[in-house]
C-alpha cells in the first residue's frame, strides 16, 4: 500500500497522477465521500459518492477500512471492497487520502504500507494554490486553512515529508521513494 497524504492543496492529487503513470503496477484507490460532486468529476472514478444517510449505513456496517468526518457532515473514507478489488488484481494500492485517514491505514498495515507526507513550502502558498482552483468561496477557504495547519502537525507521523515546493523534485522524490519500498517486497 502506498499512502499519500497531505493538506488540501498541497499537491498530493497532482503526485498520484504523476506516480500511477509510471509501470509499477499500482491502481488508486477511489474513496468514498459524501460532498457533492464537482463539475469535472465522475462516480466511481474520482469518488464514490454517497448521501450523509448512505454513508453512516456503511459506518455501521463495517464497510470501510478507514473513514473521517472531515467537516461537519462530509464523510470521507476507503471502502475495505476497493482495497480487495486491488489486491485481487495482482496491483499495489495507492491512496489520495487526508492526514489522518493516511495515519489510520498505516496504523492498519504498518509493515506493509509506506505513508508518505506531501508538504506545502508554506501556508500563503497552499493558500494561493486554493485559490488557483476556483473551486473554494472564503468561508470554505478558511475552513481548508485551518484543517491544514491542524494537518501539518502530523506530519512526523508519516514514513516520509516530501516537499512540494517545486512539482517535478517532488515526483521525482515520491517515485524515488515508491520504488525503493516496492523492492524490499
Amino acid at each position: 500500500m502506498i499512502i499519500i497524504s497531505a493538506p488540501s492543496g498541497a499537491g498530493k492529487s497532482t503526485i498520484v497522477k504523476y506516480l500511477l503513470k509510471q509501470e509499477l503496477k499500482l491502481e488508486f484507490s477511489v474513496s468514498a465521500c459524501s460532498r457533492d460532486k464537482r463539475a469535472r468529476e465522475t462516480d466511481g472514478k474520482d469518488y464514490y459518492f454517497l448521501s450523509p444517510d448512505e454513508f453512516r449505513r456503511r459506518i455501521e456496517k463495517g464497510e470501510f477500512l478507514e473513514w473521517e468526518e472531515v467537516y461537519p457532515g462530509s464523510y470521507y473514507g476507503t471502502l475495505r471492497s476497493e482495497v480487495d478489488r486491488i489486491w485481487q488484481a495482482g496491483r499495489h494500492v495507492v491512496f489520495d487520502v487526508d492526514v489522518v485517514g493516511g495515519l489510520n491505514i498505516k496504523q492498519q498495515y504498518p509493515e506493509n504500507s509506506l505513508a508518505l507526507f506531501i508538504m506545502p513550502p508554506d501556508i500563503d502558498t497552499l493558500r494561493k494554490r486554493l485559490m488557483k482552483r476556483g473551486t473554494e468561496n472564503e468561508e470554505s477557504l478558511q475552513k481548508r486553512i485551518g484543517k491544514a495547519e491542524e494537518e501539518l502537525a502530523f506530519a512526523d507521523r508519516f514514513d516520509r515529508i516530501i516537499v512540494n515546493d517545486e512539482l517535478d523534485r517532488a515526483c521525482r522524490e515520491t517515485l524515488e521513494a515508491v520504488k525503493g519500498f516496492l523492492e524490499k517486497e
